[in-house]
């Protein structure tokens, strides 16, 4: 799992404990950033409905819907985009042929 503040692969087996903390930058892995669920334009901040509402999404929490994201390393960067991608992408929209 690739830790939100650093994006570091930390390698984690089994559950993922409360706990646990990034290899490199210490930040807490059982946080709603971490997790496959969280989508900040959902309600809650979370696509799991019966989860309860967690205030701090960078702070370890006692969710027991927690599920590891499963992004890489190159998806990390695939992911990113440059603000001139994003503006060229917007122009193309409108261009006349």
């Amino acid at each position: 799992m690739l830790c939100f503040r650093c994006q570091t692969e930390n390698l984690v087996t089994g559950k993922v404990s409360r706990m646990d903390s990034c290899s490199k930058c210490h930040s807490d892995l059982h946080v709603c950033l971490n997790c496959s669920f969280y989508d900040a334009f959902a309600h809650k901040g979370c696509r799991e409905p019966s989860a309860e509402i967690v205030r701090d999404k960078e702070k370890a929490n006692f969710c027991e819907y927690f599920n590891p994201n499963q992004k890489t390393p190159v998806d990390a960067l695939t992911t990113k985009s440059k603000p001139d991608d994003v503006r060229n992408a917007f122009n193309n929209l409108f261009k006349k042929s």
